[in-house]
């Protein structure tokens, strides 16, 4: 949705409860009054859609409770964590990103390793290695040639969110995909660390997941 300047005539002390509320809300008083407006007018702003996808996930996550979730007001961006079976639990935390104005990808996923251990660095780097090759391979049945972006460096791997354009995606629809993406790709990555799983079981069980439509991002 576009935006341009308007100007309005406004009570002073209606100015000042819109600025205090922006402030307790983390945005400013253009976006408020622009939520305001939205709401009263029954439209949905790209703030109420992130918000609305953002809640799907905080369900599904709590459904399941292995995966915490922490969710900001009014904020584009959500964190989640999840304790690796590992010396010392550390946690993987995912980032998940919308953008307000989709720019090919809807946002981006952000997973992030914090851990001394060579050892652990190392099998995380041939996990990625193996995740990204799974995903070249088949999703291309999904996205035609379109390669899935990445970047991978310390301690994070960053990958696009993006969304099938054959058919239509509601709010519930993007959050329960991105949760079961970010589930499976979780339990797939702990089996994988503890060895319990090898990169045979790796991709049998992610070739599973995605003839249930779990992955396809």
């Amino acid at each position: 949705m576009e935006k341009s300047l308007y100007s309005l005539m406004l009570m002073d002390d209606v100015v000042k409860e819109v600025d205090r509320l922006a402030f307790l809300r983390g945005t400013n008083r253009s976006n408020l009054v622009n939520q305001i407006l939205a709401e009263y007018l029954s439209m949905t702003t790209p703030e109420k859609r992130i918000g609305n996808i953002f809640k799907y996930i905080e369900d599904a996550m709590n459904r399941e409770r292995v995966i915490v979730p922490f969710v900001g007001e009014n904020n584009s961006t959500m964190l989640l964590k999840s304790s690796l079976e590992y010396k010392y639990r550390p946690t993987i935390k995912y980032e998940v990103e919308l953008y307000k104005i989709p720019r090919g990808a809807i946002g981006e996923l952000t997973v992030i390793f914090r851990t001394q251990s060579g050892a652990l660095i190392e099998s995380v780097g041939r996990f990625l290695e193996l995740w990204m090759e799974l995903e070249g391979h088949y999703l291309t049945k999904y996205f035609g040639e379109q390669e899935a972006d990445y970047k991978v460096g310390d301690g994070k791997f960053v990958r696009g969110i993006h969304l099938r354009t054959d058919r239509d995606h509601t709010d519930e629809a993007v959050g329960n995909a991105i949760s079961a993406y970010i589930q499976n790709f979780d339990t797939l990555i702990k089996g994988y660390l503890t060895g319990r799983l090898d990169a045979g079981d790796v991709e049998r069980r992610y070739v599973d997941a995605l003839n249930r439509g779990i992955g396809i991002l």
